[in-house]
Order: structure tokens, then sequence, then C-alpha cells
């Protein structure tokens, strides 16, 4: 295998600090929403009707099922930053992920056997 380079190692270095900087993370997504009631007899229901909202509501999976719940304007400010640093995270991720596939597909490139007429068969076109 052939090291990373000096310059690979710093792209590795600098990603890592980035996300020991984050802070907390928090999974999931934000949809604003408008709803209908129960009430029958309420405007939502109207022609045209006039839904109620908007309502920020957070979705993310736990246990392998969908979880929503409804978010005061005061709970999206206070975990706004959090659900940022997520998307961060994962974007953070993804930059290590590539510089590690570039660092194999490179040292794979270097280790493939070149082809040449040996390699393809002991006899060359003249020969035959």
């Amino acid at each position: 295998m052939n090291d990373p380079t000096e310059e690979e190692i710093e792209a590795q270095r600098l990603l890592v600090a980035r996300l020991g900087r984050l802070g907390f993370v928090l999974p999931g997504s934000l949809v604003r929403r408008y709803t209908r009631c129960g009430n029958h007899n309420c405007h939502c229901y109207s022609e045209p009707p006039e839904l109620h909202g908007p309502y920020t509501q957070w979705t993310r999976t736990e246990a392998n099922k969908t979880v929503s719940r409804i978010w005061s304007d005061e709970q999206l400010s206070r975990y706004q930053s959090w659900l940022d640093n997520a998307r961060q995270a994962r974007d953070i991720l993804s930059d290590l992920e590539a510089l590690a596939i570039s660092i194999v597909e490179r040292d794979e490139a270097n280790r493939r056997p070149r082809l040449g007429n040996r390699a393809r068969g002991s006899q060359t076109r003249n020969s035959r």
C-alpha cells in the first residue's frame, strides 16, 4: 500500500478538526406544514380551504420507524443549529470518504499489472 501524501494527511486532519468543532448534532429534517383539524365545521374544510398553520414538524427515524413532532418557534430557534451541525457533519464525512476513495483508487491503479504482450499470452501476432 502507498502511504497517503502529506497533502492528503493534512486534508484529513483539517476535516476531522472541522468535525470536532461542530458541537451537538441532531438528526432529521424540518418541514412547514398546514393541516386540517377534526372539526368539519371549521374554516379548514371550506372551499377553498383555509388550513391551520404553518406548523414546524421535525421528522427523524428511530428504531426503523419515522417519528415526527410539532415544534414551537422557541424550539426551532433552540435546536436549528443542531440540525445545521448534523448536515455539516454529513458533508464532512462525505468529504472524508471521497478522500479515502481517491487514495484507494490511486493505490490500486499503481498496483495493477500492466498488460503487455506477455500478460496476454506467450505468442505475439507475428509468431502465429
